[in-house]
């Protein structure tokens, strides 16, 4: 005879706070509040169109609810986590210079 297994309860999902591209830019801090350019936008925007097999990079996470391409506090949390401590490819460490020493003249 089977025995029948309870179903396990599962957690009701959590409504997060979501932000518009705008807010996510100025939230990840790559815009100041007053500042009305575009800055940070569009890498967010690309960031979430990468092609998904991976030869740009993991694609960022994000929600397209009524058209709009929204963010949670999750998807800025694991944006800021993807690109920690990453180096671009245009930055190397500096060269060190030869320090020329100059003698005095007596």
């Amino acid at each position: 005879m089977p025995v029948a297994t309870k179903p396990r309860p599962t957690a009701p999902p959590v409504l997060e706070t979501f932000h518009t591209v705008s807010q996510a830019a100025i939230r990840l801090g790559l815009r100041l509040p007053e500042d009305k350019s575009k800055k940070g936008e569009k890498w967010l925007r690309d960031g979430v169109n990468r092609p998904e097999d991976g030869s740009k990079g993991t694609p960022f996470p994000c929600h397209r609810l009524a058209g709009q391409l929204l963010f949670s506090d999750s998807d800025l949390a694991a944006i800021a986590d993807m690109h920690r401590n990453q180096r671009d490819g245009r930055s190397r460490p500096r060269k060190r210079r030869a320090y020329r020493t100059v003698k005095a003249v007596a």
